[in-house]
């Protein structure tokens, strides 16, 4: 799949963008807009911005996996 395709199965979904330059960005997927992404970041207190990434910037965009199921350690049983 390219990474155009990629984009577009993903747009509104949070996902991990690896940057060529081997830094990365995570947020939410807003939109494709002339050869670029645009992406929700969080940065800090109530502030978000919407930043852009070109595709020749981009190595590859992945989806955020699916939170693990929390574990049961030990059944607690009734003392009666």
């Amino acid at each position: 799949m390219s990474l155009q395709q990629k984009a577009y199965a993903w747009i509104g979904s949070p996902v991990g963008v690896s940057l060529m330059d081997g830094t990365g960005a995570s947020g939410i997927l807003c939109s494709i807009q002339g050869g670029s992404i645009y992406l929700i970041e969080y940065l800090y207190h109530t502030q978000f911005a919407t930043k852009h990434y070109a595709f020749n910037q981009i190595r590859d965009i992945l989806p955020f996996p699916q939170c693990p199921q929390p574990q049961v350690l030990y059944q607690s049983k009734p003392m009666y």
